[in-house]
């Protein structure tokens, strides 16, 4: 979670016009309303959806604005709801389902997986699935084996489904504007500690497409991918590694599937080395995937590997201690020890001093 003085140094930048200052979660419920308001068919619900809290503050207001029948609780029964969701989408709704955690979506996977992701294909383009399904990862006050779970794996192994994991308050609301108005599923992923980290987004209505990643910082030396909220320590990573003169370029691929091989690859080819660090278990991961499309590519086209690595979750449950989560997690002092040594040689070791700190500006958007 952004420190105090992270926040802070969110507000440095001069206000442009037609763009402010939000947090990610407020981005997020922007998008709903601006897409309620244009689009009758698109209607919002799942658990708690109506609750005082509105899953974070990202429904606040809405049930109140478009009524109960567009905006609305439903029981606790995943399964059940994903079918009522797949179905409002197969009769031309636009449904927003909202699961509080990514963990209990293994509840509703062959609704998921041999429904939504293969209508389209097994009726012949006859039948389309609009749907976007919203669910939340991360860490946080212990939350342990099985609310900690980010899965997106899984969805990605899926032909028929489509996975984003935007990082910034931008490329939220862009993304989920995006979602609502594709015809296929799409898994929307948020994690948790990113909702109250700010960033510049435009007041209109706007769509950032699915399937193009964003590089975030440049730089020569080394490039690192990350995913979600990895995104925020890599950043933090790349101020540690300017102290010892290491310039990291940092790309968020924010579409996790289609995935922009493209821009990762012309990152590579400039730096020579890629770190992959993932909001998951490495093995059969998103990183896996990166890696190995990397390893394709250079051999398909000749040239030189370069040198990889990859970081994430150890591979067991997640602890729910507060010391045993700080080594479960890859973070900026432990990506930047790792690239550290992949720019000056095996064996060679640093990292950060203890109390290293790093302010990071808000992404402020192409604009």
């Amino acid at each position: 979670m952004l420190t105090q003085a992270d926040k802070m140094t969110t507000h440095t930048a001069p206000e442009q016009e037609g763009v402010r200052l939000i947090r990610y979660v407020d981005a997020l419920r922007e998008a709903f309303e601006q897409e309620m308001e244009r689009d009758p068919r698109v209607f919002l619900f799942g658990l708690d959806v109506d609750d005082h809290k509105g899953i974070q503050g990202s429904t606040l207001g809405l049930q109140e604005r478009f009524g109960k029948d567009r905006v609305f609780c439903t029981p606790l029964s995943e399964d059940a709801m994903t079918g009522v969701a797949i179905g409002a989408a197969m009769a031309g709704l636009r449904p927003i389902h909202v699961h509080i955690r990514m963990d209990f979506m293994l509840l509703c996977m062959n609704q998921l997986v041999n429904m939504a992701a293969k209508a389209h294909y097994m009726y012949n383009g006859q039948v389309q699935v609009p749907l976007v399904v919203r669910t939340m990862i991360g860490r946080s006050w212990g939350q342990g084996g099985q609310h900690s779970q980010a899965l997106h794996s899984l969805f990605m192994h899926i032909p028929g489904l489509k996975v984003v994991a935007p990082s910034n308050a931008n490329d939220a609301k862009g993304c989920m504007i995006a979602a609502i108005r594709d015809n296929n599923p799409v898994i929307f992923i948020e994690h948790r500690l990113l909702y109250a980290v700010d960033g510049y987004v435009p007041y209109k209505s706007f769509e950032v497409p699915l399937g193009k990643a964003r590089v975030l910082q440049e730089g020569e030396d080394v490039t690192i991918v990350a995913v979600s909220h990895m995104v925020m320590e890599a950043l933090r990573a790349r101020k540690h590694l300017e102290t010892v003169g290491i310039k990291a370029e940092i790309i968020d691929p924010i579409s996790l599937w289609p995935l922009d091989m493209d821009t990762i690859m012309q990152s590579v080819r400039k730096t020579g080395k890629l770190l992959v660090v993932d909001n998951a278990w490495l093995t059969c991961g998103a990183s896996s995937e990166i890696l190995t499309q990397v390893y394709e590519t250079c051999r398909r086209t000749g040239e030189n590997l370069p040198e990889l690595a990859r970081m994430g979750f150890a591979f067991t449950t997640c602890p729910t201690t507060k010391p045993l989560e700080n080594v479960f997690y890859p973070n900026s002092r432990t990506i930047s020890a790792q690239a550290y040594e992949m720019v000056k040689g095996k064996g060679n070791r640093w990292e950060p001093p203890a109390d290293a700190r790093t302010e990071i500006d808000a992404f402020k958007g192409p604009f």
